[in-house]
């Protein structure tokens, strides 16, 4: 919300007269729209400042209505800074009736009006980059949903806040695991955004509280399908003649030895790579989906990679770091690429985020905060979702607490009670 013009005036009107003497008004201003209140000072004309909209110190009374205009003005002003604080839009009759004490007239809000409010305050966070536009995608989405079930369980397009509950809540979830087809997680996501939705509700007073807040949301880690070392390096060394193909399966390379999720390669230009505090070659983005930083050092093949298409005609026509297809487009080709590569697991393009977390570095040795922090995420809980150790580390792991073990023990042959392996016991 752009900031408010605001200002107090006091007047006297010329057409309220009483014995010779005018009547005062106090004149409220915002954004160039006034709303006025009639005072019940008469004053003598001739007894008033109009440069300081003040009486005259000398003029009789003037100490009791100069403590009066300012009292008046200090609650006014009061209202306007009490509600542009907490990002409400004042008006200039808005301030008229609290000051007058007159109670705002508002009709009941419904849920819908819920998910305008949330929107326009989203709109201004993203303007100045606090929030990324995909946060709002979400609840926009969540929004259709809602809407969706509005239709089909009441018939209606909207309800009132006051009259959900938490049979509501528990409705819309059937409505999303039956009607929609989703599993728990992803319903559940949605009504974790719907219960926020409703927070705001009750932070802004349309509500007194929010009733769905004993409804308890679940999430179940789901087993996230990766490329193991060998699968990567079939694909990166199988020969494929047809340009598209190739094209993809690069990119795609270029995702797991980064780490970069889709919508960020396809943002990259060609002048992206930068020159880090090490002297190697570093790419940095602000994600799309938090807002915030991800860089990684290229690794060698990232690096060919680039490259391979510096002169690509899409890169160079279209600045273009690499030769990204559309989303559509590049997940299909993917399917075909599996297929030659005699991959048998669906591959996707955010499965190469979750191979450079798994296969690329933790499986690598790289510790759990450099990748957490190569990937942009926020939280290390974030990370370790991605974190699937593969039985090959735990092997490779264990295997050297093994000879560390065994370079501790020295055998003692004067011990009676020395174990000896070859030796049964009993």
């Amino acid at each position: 919300m752009e900031n408010q013009k605001f200002f107090v005036s006091l007047l006297l009107k010329q057409s309220r007269q009483k014995e010779g003497k005018v009547k005062l008004f106090i004149r409220i201003t915002v954004d160039g729209k006034r709303a006025e209140i009639a005072t019940t000072h008469f004053i003598q004309p001739s007894n008033w400042d109009n440069a300081k909209g003040r009486m005259k110190n000398s003029a009789p009374q003037a100490v009791y209505i100069n403590g009066f205009i300012e009292h008046a003005s200090n609650s006014i002003q009061k209202h306007f800074l009490t509600n542009v604080s907490v990002g409400n839009p004042v008006t200039a009759q808005m301030l008229k009736d609290l000051y007058l004490g007159n109670k705002e007239k508002t009709t009941p809000k419904t849920l819908l009006d819920a998910f305008e409010y949330h929107r326009v305050k989203m709109e201004s966070m993203i303007k100045v980059g606090k929030v990324a536009r995909t946060t709002l995608a979400k609840y926009n989405y969540c929004q259709g949903k809602v809407e969706s079930f509005l239709k089909h369980r009441y018939r209606v397009k909207d309800k009132l806040l006051q009259d959900l509950s938490l049979k509501f809540v528990t409705e819309f979830e059937h409505f999303l695991l039956v009607n929609e087809r989703m599993q728990t997680n992803s319903a559940h996501k949605y009504i974790v955004n719907l219960k926020r939705i409703i927070n705001v509700a009750v932070s802004v007073e349309w509500i007194p509280k929010n009733p769905f807040d004993n409804f308890r949301c679940s999430y179940t880690n789901p087993e996230r399908e990766i490329l193991t070392q060998t699968e990567l390096d079939v694909m990166q060394h199988k020969l494929i003649l047809m340009p598209r193909l190739a094209e993809v399966r690069d990119v795609f390379l270029f995702c797991c030895y980064t780490g970069f999720a889709y919508s960020d390669i396809y943002k990259f230009e060609r002048d992206a790579i930068t020159i880090g505090m090490d002297g190697d070659y570093w790419l940095s983005t602000i994600r799309q989906k938090t807002g915030t930083r991800e860089s990684v050092p290229l690794l060698p093949l990232a690096m060919e990679i680039i490259n391979r298409y510096k002169e690509h005609p899409v890169c160079v026509k279209f600045d273009k770091l690499l030769p990204v297809n559309s989303n559509q487009k590049y997940n299909a080709y993917l399917k075909e690429i599996a297929e030659i590569c005699g991959i048998k697991k669906t591959l996707t393009s955010h499965m190469a985020r979750h191979t450079f977390a798994t296969t690329v570095t933790l499986s690598n040795g790289v510790p759990l905060e450099t990748v957490s922090k190569m990937l942009g995420h926020t939280k290390l809980s974030t990370t370790q979702i991605y974190a699937k150790v593969l039985d090959t580390k735990v092997s490779q792991d264990m295997g050297a607490l093994k000879s560390i073990l065994a370079a501790k023990q020295k055998p003692k042959d004067s011990e009676s009670n020395t174990l000896d392996p070859d030796k049964k016991l009993g």
